[in-house]
């Protein structure tokens, strides 16, 4: 992870609820981050502002462990969906995640339409959207 970012939530996926894996995530005021690999890194990052949606899963097993997963969906064309595995505390990391899209939505004045690619309808019901 780039050390001049200030981040705002760090952790790693946990296996038995210890985090002994090499799969990162943070989170920084404007960018997701996946990190995996030892002796090869690979990183992945999504922009804030192209998150469509949020969702936490905790099976029995993670509860029983005090963790969970959260699956982030965005319009990123290279990562539409990431899975923030076997995290601590998940239902505040989503949260804070929600928190940062909504700062960065905000911060580029988007709108529904420039969401949804109807740059002709501003008006346009989130409805109308379907997967």
């Amino acid at each position: 992870m780039p050390d001049s970012l200030n981040f705002l939530w760090k952790d790693r996926k946990r296996i038995c609820g210890l985090p002994i894996t090499f799969t990162r995530y943070s989170l920084s005021e404007d960018r997701l981050f996946l990190e995996t690999g030892l002796l090869s890194l690979h990183q992945d990052e999504i922009l804030l502002y192209r998150v469509r949606d949020i969702s936490l899963r905790m099976t029995l097993g993670q509860r029983i462990f005090g963790v969970g997963s959260v699956l982030v969906l965005s319009s990123d064309k290279s990562m539409p969906e990431l899975v923030l595995k076997n995290i601590k505390q998940p239902r505040e990391v989503k949260e804070l995640i929600h928190q940062q899209v909504e700062q960065a939505k905000d911060a580029r004045r988007m709108r529904v339409g420039e969401l949804l690619g109807d740059e002709d309808n501003p008006e346009a019901d989130p409805g109308d959207f379907e997967e």
